[in-house]
């Protein structure tokens, strides 16, 4: 399949960037970073989750971040809900898209929430026809696609297993994604392929992080098979906590420089996006974990 013209990238810094940070960020920063990264181009954002403050404090303010962004049109506003209660809360706050998740690793899955995979998707089920019938898209990450910090590397078929299980409860879009930042080209690759065994090319999105310095190269893998929808974090935002040392994911300033250079659109101002992406590593007190914004940083400062 051919390398795609066009790619959508779904910026989940606000979220998964922000949720492990120990010190508290406010909800005005989180607004100020949703609105600069949509004034640079992003037309999908994950701006929340809507979880129990108890396991992730940091997203507590939910309401109020979502309360507090000026909605552009044509941007779409999605939310984690981790389950029915989540949902509830979240719906209020009339996110365009509501994102679940399960595990490919039969032990992160046990270890994590206690139950198996298929009982893990099953749960989603009441969210997802709940979702559905009041018109807010649906989307699904499979995480611990490719290894699992318990597991060890993860056979494709269980990826094949959960992206089928997705299928059946409704999700309509599912995002493979690389949590503890294992993967390479080759195993990406078979990860992708079992979960278009239910999903075409327009409905599945990459999600790798960066520990071992493999996201850009199977970023490019993707490409190659036709991919056009990746989840990327601006400034490197995040980590894993079953990682150690893990930067998290992929920055978006890295892909949208790769993307760009070779000639792919994305509709994303890779001036401003650095910008915002610096914002929020200011407040961070912290330098971007982008190559590609560090670089041009300095070179527009003229070092």
């Amino acid at each position: 399949m051919s390398i795609p013209s066009k790619v959508t990238i779904i910026d989940v810094g606000p979220r998964d960037g922000l949720q492990n940070e120990k010190e508290p960020v406010p909800a005005a920063v989180k607004v100020e970073l949703v609105h600069r990264l949509q004034d640079a181009g992003l037309k999908e954002i994950e701006v929340t989750s809507f979880v129990s403050p108890k396991w992730v404090p940091q997203m507590a303010d939910n309401a109020e971040v979502m309360a507090g962004i000026q909605r552009k049109q044509g941007v779409r506003y999605s939310v984690l809900t981790p389950n029915m209660k989540g949902y509830e809360a979240a719906v209020l706050s009339k996110p365009d898209e509501i994102v679940v998740f399960g595990a490919a690793s039969e032990a992160f899955s046990q270890k994590n929430i206690n139950c198996s995979i298929e009982e893990s998707i099953e749960r989603f089920r009441p969210v997802t026809e709940a979702a559905k019938a009041a018109g807010i898209a649906v989307r699904g990450a499979i995480s611990c696609a490719v290894g699992c910090p318990y597991e060890g590397e993860i056979a494709p078929e269980r990826v094949a297993l959960v992206a089928r299980l997705m299928k059946d409860i409704g999700v309509e879009h599912v995002g493979v994604a690389d949590t503890i930042g294992v993967g390479t080209p080759l195993k990406v690759q078979r990860a992708m392929d079992a979960t278009l065994q239910y999903y075409s090319v327009d409905h599945v999105s990459g999600h790798f992080h960066d520990t071992y310095g493999m996201a850009l190269a199977n970023t490019l893998a993707c490409l190659e098979m036709g991919i056009w929808h990746y989840d990327t974090s601006s400034a490197g935002l995040g980590g894993c906590p079953y990682a150690k040392g893990a930067t998290g994911n992929v920055a978006t300033e890295d892909v949208v420089y790769l993307l760009h250079g070779m000639g792919i659109e994305t509709g994303i101002d890779l001036d401003k996006l650095i910008d915002a992406g610096k914002f929020i590593s200011d407040f961070l007190q912290r330098k971007p974990h982008s190559r590609a914004a560090n670089a041009l940083l300095t070179k527009r400062a003229g070092i």
